[in-house]
């Protein structure tokens, strides 16, 4: 059960790099925290969604986490061109020459992929997100970012879809399906209050960030409906510690790290 994509007008991350150097846009420094907060968010899921290549359950998932997982990294690679447009960095230069202390993404992201189960749990959680956020930002004072959510948010809604659908095959599926899509919802859950709290520099961005809390009681009221329509229980674990804004991260993102910038920083200035 796949849900299939429908056409939207294509913006590439060049072409709005590309628009962005032409108008010469540059990012105030608070907005460029904003942005770079969201760019790790998008690059680090789309790297472990990478992880699945060859390796989902059937050849069509292959190419559904693939495509999911690009157009993430098409989401981080506006976003972290416009917040190094604020310190004279392009993107790749935030994406392999920064520490695993410099990243800024919540500590949802960076955990393992675990079984396809636990995937889907994290994509649902992450899409539910993202649908909510990136929605409210297509209304941002900031007219790049409001144009970076414009295009994003066409592509979360297939992939809220995509998620939804697997959530329902895997609970509404075997005994050992529905075992193992409980079991990734709880080992998720502890991430989901991180996504939602208050940072301090939003302060700055009246009119112009999102403010995590007012996202909450939309995916409050989506998320937990699906589960239950998936004939599953909604988690009651706890919340982690969080502090992935701050540059505080699980052990896991040290090694995603290490794969993903081994080559480029290996030959720094090549290019492919």
């Amino acid at each position: 059960m796949t849900s299939k994509r429908a056409a939207s007008p294509v913006i590439t991350p060049e072409a709005l790099a590309e628009q962005i150097s032409a108008a010469k846009l540059v990012a105030s420094e608070p907005v460029a925290r904003y942005a770079l907060g969201l760019g790790d968010d998008a690059l680090i899921l789309a790297q472990r969604l990478g992880e699945w290549i060859a390796h989902a359950p059937e050849l069509e998932e292959d190419i559904a986490l693939g495509n999911i997982g690009l157009d993430l990294l098409g989401h981080a690679r506006s976003l972290l061109s416009y917040a190094g447009s604020a310190w004279g960095m392009a993107e790749d230069d935030l994406a392999y020459f920064r520490d695993e202390p410099e990243f800024r993404c919540h500590q949802l992201f960076e955990q393992p992929i675990g079984d396809f189960a636990q995937t889907i749990a994290r994509q649902l959680i992450a899409s539910a997100y993202f649908h909510g956020l990136y929605r409210s930002l297509g209304r941002s004072a900031d007219p790049t970012l409001a144009a970076i959510a414009a295009k994003a948010v066409k592509e979360i809604d297939y992939h809220l879809d995509h998620s939804s659908q697997w959530l329902l095959r895997l609970g509404l599926g075997t005994e050992e399906s529905a075992r193992r899509m409980q079991r990734g919802l709880d080992a998720m859950w502890p991430f989901v209050d991180e996504l939602f709290r208050r940072q301090p520099e939003i302060e700055e961005l009246d009119g112009i960030a999102v403010d995590p809390a007012s996202l909450r009681p939309a995916f409050d009221q989506l998320v937990p409906r699906l589960i239950v329509e998936a004939g599953l229980s909604v988690p009651t674990t706890g919340s982690a510690r969080g502090g992935g804004r701050q540059g505080v991260h699980s052990e896991a993102l040290g090694p995603l790290l290490a794969e993903m910038q081994v080559l480029a920083r290996a030959h720094p200035g090549e290019a492919w």
